[in-house]
């Protein structure tokens, strides 16, 4: 956020790239808070240097009123002000109001002959950058109204020939002064504004890249259920099949060909498990409640797993400091886990490392392989959908690990090692940390 320029606005919170609609509103108000103070603090110097300065005659009882009318209700807005949202039709109330205040002023000073008529310009400006459509041009009806009311209705303003006794023609000074003025709040406000509504739309075009994401892992979801699906048939029936040859006395006699069949008869009862996980996964609801799990367990169960599977690649396994912490127990997580192992052991084959710490309240998995590494372009595409080495139909791996590190309130970071290999982190919030039941 921008510094204030009057220490008399809260600041919003936030420290995260972007800022949500409402919040950008929240933030436009402050904006408009701030000139309005700008606004009180010139008008009340203003008429008391005309008046007593330049022996300009004002009607100062009125003035001052106006002044202290407007410094009055940018107290109640200030007091009202939400922090990260604002009442619909509030921007232009706020806008109205600043016309209002200046219409006034205006007609108690001259009207259309004031040399200040031009602040009118920066009202519209203004609007046109944070109202909609037909609210700028209710704006901009207002404006014309004023000012040609302000043309015929006013009270009259009169300059004094002199400039501290120095001949000088006040109201062209005065149309420079207003000039000035108005640039230099268009180019300070503006910019401001502008860069807050930058913000905005960076914020809303990452929930649509993220939405999309989402679309993708249930299309994903849907298509992986369905092979699933038609997958249960063959895997039955080769099932048969193998246990059949099993019984059979010409196989049974073959003590390499037994235990040939008993492996795939293993790996059979596997493949059935994997199809019944993916259909037991598609059918829970999104919104179920997790439990949470400790993470020694977790990955103790992930570690054995892996090592009864892959006994060909070594698995060096470090936790520190773990004390019990806990984290979500979605089945998602143990895939995204073994997922960044294949990965590893994909590109290591001599051997790979997982290490687990608790810093605070952020648990750090890290997954370690003695590989190549990563390109510079993928280390800057790391966890978008098919993003590998591998060719075209893979990268799911770190696609679906970031999506889950994301959907329980976490990161995921990839980086080279020095001495060469990669190392993946994923970034978890303790379940202490989030609303989760305990299992």
């Amino acid at each position: 956020m921008d510094a204030p320029l009057l220490a008399l606005t809260r600041p919003p919170s936030g420290g995260l790239p972007g800022r949500p609609p409402n919040e950008a509103s929240a933030e436009n108000m402050r904006q408009l808070i701030q000139l309005r103070w700008l606004a009180v603090a010139g008008q009340l110097v203003a008429i008391l240097l005309a008046h007593f300065g330049l022996s300009v005659p004002l009607p100062l009882g009125p003035m001052l009123g106006v002044v202290a009318l407007l410094a009055l209700a940018n107290l109640l807005f200030t007091a009202t002000l939400r922090r990260h949202w604002i009442v619909p039709g509030e921007l232009l109330l706020a806008l109205l109001l600043d016309m209002t205040a200046l219409t006034t002023q205006l007609y108690l000073s001259g009207g259309a002959t004031n040399p200040f008529v031009s602040l009118y310009l920066l009202q519209v400006v203004l609007g046109a950058i944070l109202l909609s459509p037909w609210m700028v041009w209710l704006l901009v009806a207002v404006t014309v109204a004023a000012y040609a009311f302000l043309a015929d209705h006013h009270l009259p303003l009169r300059f004094p020939p002199t400039f501290w006794d120095y001949p000088a023609d006040l109201s062209l000074i005065g149309q420079w002064v207003s000039f000035a003025m108005v640039a230099t709040l268009l180019v300070l406000f503006i910019t401001r504004i502008s860069r807050n509504l930058r913000a905005r739309d960076a914020y809303v075009a990452e929930l649509g890249q993220r939405a999309a994401e989402e679309d993708g892992i249930v299309r994903m979801g849907l298509f992986a259920s369905g092979a699933a699906h038609e997958l249960g048939t063959p895997l039955s029936s080769l099932s048969v099949l193998v246990a059949d040859w099993q019984r059979d006395l010409a196989f049974a006699g073959n003590p390499q060909l037994a235990e040939e069949l008993a492996d795939a008869q293993g790996e059979l009862v596997r493949c059935k498990e994997i199809v019944s996980n993916i259909l037991h996964s598609a059918g829970q609801a999104r919104g179920e409640a997790m439990a949470s799990v400790r993470v020694e367990a977790l990955l103790d169960e992930i570690v054995d797993a892996w090592r009864s599977s892959h006994g060909a690649i070594p698995l060096d396994y470090r936790s520190e400091r773990l004390d019990g912490a806990t984290v979500a127990a979605e089945p998602a997580l143990r895939q995204a886990i073994w997922s960044l192992l294949e990965n590893a052991a994909d590109a290591s084959m001599d051997g790979i490392a997982l290490s687990a710490e608790v810093a605070g309240d952020r648990l750090t998995i890290a997954v370690l392989d003695a590989g190549p590494g990563f390109s510079e372009a993928q280390l800057a595409k790391v966890g978008q959908l098919y993003q590998s080495s591998k060719g075209a139909g893979h990268g799911l791996g770190l696609f679906l690990a970031s999506n889950v590190a994301r959907r329980l309130g976490g990161t995921l970071e990839a980086t080279n090692r020095p001495g060469g290999g990669a190392i993946v982190r994923l970034l978890l919030p303790l379940a202490s940390s989030r609303t989760y039941g305990e299992s």
